[in-house]
């Protein structure tokens, strides 16, 4: 049975730069038994384009502005704003003008794992697709 995890802001793990914007693992497929939990935040016109994974993943925008696209359609989330993409199913976003801040969930424990092996190539992006391969992440 997982620990409870209580995680003050001043004990948060330091943030993985990836492609010019952060994420911070809140909490790992090993803490919970099943999912894992992000904050992500970035300047304007900042993330990743398009994408597939074989796990879901929900995004809620906390502040600022995050432009997505999920499968054929694309919407401006705003503060409260929750999305959802099934598995398997091609995705991308961007940060709005003033950039942005969400928290993101993941199903299972491959997200974190492959964050930190992209944050270790950040200088050298052309390893991105073989390195999210790895993990099951396929750029489209």
């Amino acid at each position: 049975m997982p620990e409870p995890i209580f995680l003050a802001q001043e004990d948060r793990p330091e943030p993985l730069g990836i492609a010019g914007f952060e994420i911070t693992v809140l909490a790992e497929q090993s803490q919970t038994e099943g999912y894992e939990i992000f904050l992500q935040s970035g300047p304007a016109q900042t993330g990743p384009g398009p994408h597939a994974h074989p796990w879901d993943e929900s995004f809620y925008v906390v502040s600022g502005t995050v432009l997505c696209g999920v499968g054929d359609e694309e919407a401006l989330a705003t503060p409260g704003t929750l999305v959802h993409v099934p598995a398997n199913t091609t995705h991308w976003y961007k940060f709005g003008e003033e950039g942005g801040e969400m928290v993101s969930m993941t199903s299972s424990g491959n997200a974190s794992s492959m964050y930190a092996d992209l944050s270790q190539s950040d200088s050298d992006r052309s390893k991105f697709g073989e390195i999210a391969g790895m993990h099951g992440q396929e750029y489209r």
